[in-house]
């Protein structure tokens, strides 16, 4: 953004064409004869003789009369002459103002003045003047000139930015100086090599200050310079760091003056800082919602509904007074009620929805009147700028009503942008009060892949909300999805469709249901929510009776999912089939299309098929697998495994699975490095296949009971000792790991060892009651018959609390004593 006068303001700013060398600071004419000094042998600096004085003062004089600004070139040499460091501040001061004066004159005059080689470093260095007005006059001769394409470099590299920088650092400068300088450092910022240099971590929060002066056109001049920094991507970190957002969000927002000019600056930088996710998080932060503009044309196709009672956006009764007989014709009465809904005492609504109307209302009425988009909103001059940014109000009420329209770009733009916006609880439920559920629910089947896909993914992000996922399931968006999932060109949003049926087919739904069927407590609050967890599981499974959800060809695309597909999909599906298996009749049809292959597949993932033979070359892989690949194929696990067990409930199924095979795996998976809080459903899993398969198969020994409590109970009880806030959680823990130590199961030291529970026991003996530290003895003592163990109960600490244990002659100083005794003391 060039700047070049405060009058008008364009990508490049022109000075009005009528400024011309008589408009000079007129007590510089009246005593250019007399103190204008160019040289002298003795001081420095010389007058000019007498009639050299009456010369000058004859040609300005013929200067005025002709008003030609051709005419005054002749003297542009000797004011550029007087800027030079020998000659009087107050000449100096003078002659830049001139100099300022006559470049307003249009590129002609700065041509003119650019002749003069130095004419640039000498005006920066009167930026370092203690005159006010000559930084003025210099920041503004430097703003002309920088205005010029040719000459932006020269002015950087005479030292410009780093003398404004400097300048605008002063405390006590005048609006003026502020605006020159900044309006240099826009037109600097224009190129790109520039903006690096301006946008440094100690000059730019100095700038988004400047954001807050009192003059306007200091605010403007702020304004462009960072919606020149944020064209560059290198700068976006540093500003959102600096705090540019909050700043600039202020100005796009209802409640805030600003004028059209530092809207459209915020606008512009705002816009490409939220090309970035993250930042335009912080933007919705803020209130504002990124919109697209989708052109005047598309708003053709809305057609408001006349002859209909006012209605909220979702499509319920809006329930006021109607003061009229009837509805009006042509909407007067809605738009009427929509605008002053906020005023209006006998409409008792929510917030929420009072915003949804006035939004619906405003944005309706701009779409009827074609003011809605401008023809310079949707074509700019690049022909780059795709959207604009709203108050959230508004933001959220113009994307509702672009998927009303017919133009399938613009639908397909506005779904992305609803999923985009929706980041927090109140974004998603503006959007349910918006009316927006509904919409998007009728556009899953639409004939066209981009708009399919921005809609399932709106959902998508809209359905993480507990209360918009039941608004978006009672719109019947079951069947819809399904169809959609059968479908093989689907598998784009494969992954956003299976998350909605996930969060609709819950299996936590019906857990819910079991702890809501009383008031808790008493409360009023625990028995609404159980109302709604009761209807919300009715509901479901009124679908389940008759939707597609028993539809075969469904059911076998869930399974293939589970059965070739990655972890986290897995997990989705795992949790879906877990949902209908609580049912009959779908558990029958799932057993009947091969679900043992599946889950097979998942419990044989690469991280736990290693033969017995090759354990020490699996031990190496799984240690250089990332993080989150070994957590995704744990939670795959962990939803197939809960799977498996509701499957195990039909008799069927169990005669028909090989138990066998199954033990086999979930063996293998229980001593893997899968996250220990996946590990629980596996050794549940394993302990009820075991016992239904029964001892025969198993002989007369039960390891599986003892790998259970080696790699799950144990190492469940040490974390429990350790992170646990809770005494009586501590207590517990270690009175059973006390338990399961004294019933000498095999290897159970080396496992409470292994898993570091040496230092939590000794500090939980120190601590705590007289119950804690018999069950802590207990265990450290069974520790150290195994003389590996000795050095880290010596390292924890256990020698001192022991002896304090004896000498205080507590309850427990005999087992204190012999555990001394076993101990390298």
């Amino acid at each position: 953004m060039i700047f070049k006068t405060s009058r008008t303001r364009r990508r490049v700013r022109n000075p009005h064409p009528s400024y011309c060398f008589n408009s000079l600071n007129p007590r510089l004419r009246s005593e250019l004869p007399v103190v204008t000094r160019v040289s002298n042998s003795s001081d420095s600096g010389g007058a000019f003789d007498d009639a050299t004085s009456q010369k000058v003062s004859d040609e300005v004089s013929d200067f005025e009369a002709s008003r030609s600004p051709i005419s005054g070139d002749g003297y542009v040499g000797l004011f550029i002459r007087m800027l030079g460091l020998d000659n009087d501040p107050l000449d100096r001061e003078q002659a830049v103002d001139a100099l300022w004066k006559y470049s307003l004159g249009g590129k002609k005059c700065i041509d003119e003045i650019m002749k003069f080689r130095g004419s640039v470093f000498l005006t920066v260095n009167l930026l370092k003047s203690e005159s006010g007005v000559a930084c003025e006059a210099a920041a503004g001769l430097l703003r002309m000139i920088s205005s010029v394409n040719i000459y932006r470099d020269l002015v950087a590299e005479s030292g410009a930015i780093e003398e404004i920088t400097s300048l605008l650092t002063r405390s006590s400068l005048t609006s003026e100086v502020k605006e020159q300088s900044l309006c240099v450092l826009s037109n600097l910022s224009v190129d790109e090599r520039f903006r690096l240099q301006i946008a440094n971590s100690d000059f730019l929060p100095l700038l988004i200050k400047f954001l807050d002066d009192e003059d306007m056109k200091v605010k403007e001049a702020a304004g462009g310079v960072l919606a020149n920094l944020a064209l560059s991507v290198a700068n976006h970190k540093i500003m959102v760091e600096a705090g540019v957002i909050p700043q600039l969000a202020k100005f796009l927002r209802t409640d805030t003056e600003a004028s059209k000019i530092i809207r459209k600056e915020a606008q512009s930088a705002l816009l490409e800082l939220a090309k970035d996710i993250y930042y335009k998080i912080l933007l919705i932060e803020e209130g504002l919602v990124v919109v697209p503009l989708v052109g005047a044309a598309a708003y053709k196709s809305f057609k408001p509904s006349l002859y209909s009672w006012p209605s909220l956006p979702d499509g319920s009764e809006l329930n006021v007074k109607q003061a009229s007989k009837g509805p009006s014709r042509f909407g007067a009465t809605e738009l009427l009620l929509g605008l002053h809904v906020e005023d209006d005492k006998n409409a008792k609504l929510e917030e929420a929805k009072k915003n949804a109307i006035v939004g619906r209302t405003q944005q309706q009425f701009l779409a009827r009147i074609g003011a809605i988009e401008s023809e310079d909103d949707s074509n700019t001059e690049t022909g780059t700028q795709k959207f604009t940014i709203l108050p959230w109000v508004d933001g959220v009420a113009r994307l509702v009503l672009i998927l009303e329209l017919e133009d399938e770009s613009a639908i397909a733009k506005a779904a992305e942008a609803i999923a985009d916006a929706s980041v927090s609880e109140h974004m998603r439920t503006s959007f349910k009060e918006a009316g927006a559920v509904k919409n998007l629910v009728r556009l899953i089947d639409y004939n066209s892949e981009p708009v399919r896909s921005g809609v399932i993914r709106a959902l998508e992000r809209l359905s993480v909300s507990n209360d918009v996922c039941q608004k978006i399931e009672a719109e019947g968006v079951l069947n819809p999805l399904i169809s959609s999932l059968k479908n093989s060109d689907a598998s784009g949003s494969l992954s956003q469709i299976l998350n909605i049926l996930g969060r609709i087919l819950d299996p936590s739904k019906e857990m819910k249901s079991k702890f809501y069927d009383a008031p808790v407590n008493g409360s009023k609050k625990g028995w609404n929510e159980a109302r709604t967890s009761s209807s919300n599981l009715n509901f479901s499974s009124q679908t389940i009776q008759e939707g597609d959800v028993l539809d075969s060809m469904f059911l076998s695309r869930l399974i293939e999912i589970l059965n070739a597909s990655p972890p986290v999909l897995q997990t989705k599906a795992a949790s879906i089939l877990e949902f209908l298996a609580g049912y009959e009749n779908c558990r029958e049809k799932i057993i009947s299309l091969d679900i043992e292959s599946a889950l097979d597949s998942v419990f044989r993932h690469n991280c736990f098929n290693a033969k017995e033979d090759m354990e020490a070359e699996i031990e190496f892989q799984e240690i250089e697998l990332q993080t989150l690949e070994i957590e995704e194929a744990g939670l795959a696990v962990s939803a197939t495994s809960r799977l498996l067990t509701r499957l195990l409930d039909s008799e069927h199924f169990r005669d028909i699975i090989n138990s066998s095979r199954l033990i086999d795996s979930l063996r293998r998976i229980l001593t893997s490095r899968i996250p220990l809080q996946n590990k629980d459903w596996v050794a549940a899993c394993l302990v009820k296949l075991s016992s239904l398969s029964g001892p025969t198969e198993l002989g007369s020994e039960n390891p599986i009971n003892t790998e259970v409590m080696l790699y799950e109970t144990i190492p469940r009880l040490i974390g429990q000792i350790k992170d646990s806030y809770s005494p009586e959680a501590r207590e517990t823990a270690v009175l059973e790991l006390n338990r399961i130590i004294s019933e000498g199961v095999v290897d159970s030291t080396r496992a409470v060892a292994a898993q570091g529970g040496i230092f939590p026991l000794v500090k939980l003996i120190e601590e705590g009651n007289d119950r804690v530290v018999e069950a802590g003895l207990a265990i450290l003592y069974n520790l150290s018959m195994d003389v590996e163990n000795h050095p880290a109960i010596v390292a924890a600490g256990a020698v001192p609390t022991l002896r304090r244990i004896v000498l205080s002659e507590r309850p427990q100083w005999v087992r204190a004593l012999h555990l001394l005794r076993t101990l390298p003391t």
